[in-house]
């Protein structure tokens, strides 16, 4: 048996954001077609391997459709000049008056030069652009070592963990 820590926060107010300026000017975080399953799926697959994303490796490109075709899901990529360094997906729960960052992360080439935290600013910023109430999101220890303190150091505040028990693969 393996023990998960899982951290729920979030950000009620685009004031409590604290900003990561973006590190130069050839970053851009800009959305992308609901069209294009299969860059989702690559991003899925590319950053999922790192940090033990499985649940949809089994998805066909059908139920890949179906998902980015939702009108409540947004894709956003960080793009390095032209080539792409990573992604966000954001979940917009109308009915509750806020967004969910399903998904996030950078890939291994751009890990570590201090984008997360532009890219997570960015994330922030645009979900209250929806004129919500709160951007939350989970993370737990499978997830890249910075992942955590990059939520808190942008003004996200823990309102539960979770500890889960999973079998050994």
């Amino acid at each position: 048996m393996e023990k998960i820590i899982r951290n729920f926060l979030e950000i009620k107010f685009l004031n409590e954001l604290k900003h990561k300026k973006k590190p130069n000017s050839k970053y851009i975080v800009k959305k992308v077609s609901s069209e294009d399953f299969q860059l989702n799926k690559f991003f899925y697959k590319q950053i999922g391997k790192n940090h033990q994303w499985n649940d949809r490796l089994a998805w066909d490109d059908k139920k890949w459709i179906n998902y980015v075709s939702n009108p409540n899901v947004f894709t956003f990529v960080l793009k390095d000049s032209e080539d792409i360094a990573g992604f966000f997906e954001l979940i917009y729960h109308k009915s509750k008056s806020e967004i969910e960052i399903a998904y996030f992360g950078l890939l291994t080439d751009y890990m570590d030069k201090k984008l997360g935290g532009y890219m997570l600013t960015e994330a922030i910023k645009i979900s209250f652009s929806y004129k919500i109430k709160r951007v939350w999101v989970h993370t737990c220890s499978f997830d890249h070592k910075n992942a955590l303190n990059n939520y808190l150091a942008r003004g996200m505040k823990i309102y539960n963990i979770e500890t889960v028990s999973t079998k050994s693969a």
